[in-house]
């Protein structure tokens, strides 16, 4: 008897069970991050201690480590072989999943009571970024990936971006009191004098993955950072790039060349159309500059 459809291609059959995974391992990490979102919700804008880690511009509170501990129990227990390297705690399991996990990104603005915080969770798979979620609590934002499409509480979403900077709003960090050292003070001021006089609107709000999400759904045209980690970056790298958008690293003399994006310590967002020219230079200058300072492997 003759089949009604063709059997599907080991390599068709091969693809879609990848997409079946990375779909599980995002829905995995969306349990995560909402089982974390109601507990963090109502500790924000309560009193509340916070700790020091490198510097006094480096803020952590128990609330960071509490999020930080049940999001590695809810990954342990639905995907038992996985490791994960959180922010807080380190790298914990041997599994042959690699999950990147940062309980608050922007602790500093949670633990004073900005919205503008979020928490951000991938899932890695021989290196490659396969699912991640960014959740800002707050605004009950849930920003997801699989291999496929991003979305944003479930809906498709589609970056954009208006093509003249002039026009154009930019979400940055720099320069920060590290840039300042790394750079030079006023080199680095000068920098954000030239995106400033450049771009429509700069805003400095103090979460990168939260940034590159909302460059992702087209809310903002670009993003830039020079002081970023993988579980800073890594879910956010994978949404935006689904969603038509442009992800460019930097290694800032700190990685090796060709190192994964999602380890590279600098970045450019775009959403999709955008190339700016100024940013471009400022980018590329920040990352010349601090190459050349790095000691020689």
């Amino acid at each position: 008897m003759n089949n009604a459809y063709p059997a599907a291609s080991p390599s068709r059959a091969d693809e879609a069970g990848k997409l079946a995974r990375s779909r599980h391992l995002m829905q995995i990490a969306e349990g995560a991050a909402r089982a974390v979102g109601a507990p963090l919700l109502a500790a924000f804008r309560s009193e509340m201690a916070v700790d020091y880690k490198r510097d006094l511009h480096d803020i952590v509170t128990i609330h960071d480590k509490n999020a930080e501990a049940l999001i590695r129990d809810h990954i342990f227990a639905n995907e038992p072989n996985s490791a994960m390297l959180g922010e807080e705690g380190g790298q914990v399991g041997t599994g042959e999943i690699q999950w990147y996990v940062d309980p608050i990104d922007g602790t500093a603005n949670f633990a004073r009571g900005l919205a503008f915080w979020c928490v951000s969770i991938a899932a890695v798979e021989e290196g490659v970024v396969v699912a991640g979620v960014v959740y800002d609590p707050v605004a009950d934002l849930l920003f997801s990936g699989d291999l496929e499409r991003s979305y944003l509480n479930g809906d498709v979403i589609t970056s954009k971006a208006v093509s003249d900077e002039s026009r154009a709003t930019l979400i940055t960090g720099y320069p920060v009191s590290r840039d300042f050292r790394l750079d030079g003070q006023d080199v680095a001021l000068r920098r954000f004098g030239d995106l400033v006089e450049t771009f429509s609107t700069l805003r400095r709000p103090g979460s990168a993955a939260l940034s590159i999400a909302h460059v992702a759904a087209g809310f903002v045209d670009a993003a830039a950072g020079f002081g970023v980690n993988a579980w800073d970056v890594a879910a956010a790298t994978l949404i935006l790039r689904n969603a038509g958008g442009r992800y460019r690293p930097l290694p800032l003399g700190k990685v090796p060349v060709g190192s994964a994006d999602y380890l590279c310590p600098g970045y450019v967002a775009y959403g999709a159309g955008a190339d700016y020219p100024t940013l471009n230079r400022v980018a590329q200058a920040i990352s010349d500059g601090r190459t050349a300072k790095a000691p020689a492997p």
